[in-house]
């Protein structure tokens, strides 16, 4: 949550800065521009309000509308405290962001085998960045928080997830074949996780604690279509009407075709130092584990990655005899993945073969012509 909503408020920044200045107006043009994202019953039910706050503008969000909407329905409960942000126009058209992300929040609903539920809070959180219209992305942005605890329910497993200090950092400039190119960077101390699985109907049950002193996460991304993506989210909203958007399909198809390949290339990595899992059967661990992912986007000849890196395994004394134990391996490097993979051809088929007023929208011997 802490990471979404400055991205989604920023949605209201499509157009540049260029210094302007700080009035009602300008809170009144920003307020369209959040409902071309967003809906207009956002802002007249108070869900969403920008104000003059200074010399930037406030962007705050309250949730007490849609919760009582839900609460009124009685088919879904959760609280969030308030968010806000400030927005200060720059003289080079970008806009300066920034927020307390100091949170806390829960919500609960019936699951197909119970009631699930799940409630967090993060302290000392800051993020601010620089955001340009033009890329529809932040260049720069940098996040920190002082703790995080998350705990989460439902009828067989209890969750409870805490974390130290922690800092994030993201980078974007323009990609040479459009679109955006990003880096982004996390890490977290002290991570810990327990997991209390309780199944009544099997009578298993099978308690695990996870802990490491550093998590952290990596991820770079070349060519994302943010302006195209933009585009389409606006449309989605203009065209909430089933009527409307089955007229206006047309317009969907091209804006549809705009934003492939919705990335030239995304890769990340998910890592651990001096990883402990305490389960009933003893003590594992690793000094370092390291998983990772890469795509191509939707592209004639796209790969598909995957990595699992460990060093310094160990496992219980007693899952193995004691000869066998010079002979267990201590390092891990797997890697496996697709190649020439062709979604660009399926897509760009689909795409101009659907038809939204016949059901259903696509024919049913469309899978023939993909073969």
């Amino acid at each position: 949550m802490n990471r979404v909503l400055p991205a989604v408020f920023v949605l209201a920044l499509s157009a540049p800065a260029f210094g302007q200045t700080v009035d009602g107006e300008g809170a009144k043009q920003l307020s369209e521009n959040l409902s071309r994202y967003f809906g207009s019953k956002a802002i007249d039910s108070g869900f969403l309000k920008v104000s003059v706050e200074g010399d930037a503008y406030k962007l705050a969000v309250d949730f007490k509308p849609v919760v009582d909407l839900l609460a009124e329905q009685n088919s879904f409960k959760f609280d969030f405290s308030p968010y806000a942000l400030l927005v200060k126009p720059g003289s080079n058209g970008t806009w300066s962001v920034s927020a307390d992300v100091s949170q806390s929040g829960s919500f609960e609903f019936k699951g197909p085998d119970g009631p699930q539920s799940m409630e967090f809070s993060i302290t000392d959180g800051k993020f601010s960045g620089v955001y340009d219209p033009e890329l529809a992305a932040f260049t720069s942005a940098t996040q920190s928080i002082a703790g995080m605890t998350m705990n989460s329910r439902d009828a067989v497993q209890r969750a409870k997830v805490s974390t130290g200090a922690g800092t994030a950092t993201m980078n974007a400039i323009k990609a040479a074949n459009g679109g955006v190119d990003f880096t982004a960077t996390q890490t977290l101390a002290d991570f810990a996780e327990t997991l209390d699985f309780d199944d009544p109907n099997s009578g298993l049950k099978f308690p695990l604690t996870i802990k490491s002193p550093k998590l952290s996460v990596n991820a770079t991304g070349k060519g994302v279509r943010t302006r195209p993506l933009l585009d389409l989210l606006a449309f989605a909203v203009a065209n909430e009407d089933e009527a409307r958007l089955k007229a206006n399909q047309a317009q969907l198809k091209s804006l549809l075709l705009a934003a492939l390949p919705l990335w030239e290339r995304i890769d990340g990595t998910y890592g651990f130092k001096d990883l402990t899992v305490e389960s009933p059967v003893g003590l594992f661990g690793a000094t370092e584990l390291d998983t990772g992912f890469g795509t191509d986007g939707i592209a004639q000849n796209g790969a598909i990655n995957y990595s699992i890196r460990a060093a310094g395994l160990k496992i219980p004394d007693n899952l193995a005899p004691a000869w066998s134990t010079a002979l267990l391996p201590t390092d891990v490097n797997l890697s496996f993945g697709g190649a020439n993979i062709d979604l660009d051809s399926m897509a760009k088929k689909a795409i101009e073969a659907f038809d939204l007023n016949k059901n259903p929208p696509l024919p049913a011997d469309f899978g023939d012509t993909l073969t």
